[in-house]
């Protein structure tokens, strides 16, 4: 048997740089995991076709436009904005 137990804990608020892309072509955001900054947008690009966001989807280290190589951390689309994330983060190099 399995409990599930829901905690309502307020409305999700969109930060300032959320925006919907629905209507609007594909584009994907690459974010930051961390809460506290919430999730800060570190890049985002237009794509021309699903299947050049699934070759960044693939990938374990992306290359974020205006910052460089990063680790991919996990990825989503977010279906109530109509885009793809890639949460990302620095690239430990040893």
């Amino acid at each position: 048997m399995e409990v599930l137990v829901l905690k309502e804990i307020g409305r999700n608020l969109s930060g300032e740089d959320e925006r919907s892309f629905r209507g609007h072509g594909i584009h994907l955001e690459f974010r930051r995991p961390d809460e506290r900054e919430n999730y800060r947008l570190l890049s985002r690009i237009p794509c021309e076709t699903h299947f050049e966001v699934i070759r960044y989807l693939l990938k374990d280290v992306v290359d974020v436009p205006g910052i460089g190589q990063m680790l991919v951390t996990s990825t989503e689309i977010d279906e109530d904005r109509g885009v793809y994330v890639i949460y990302v983060t620095d690239l430990k190099v040893s």
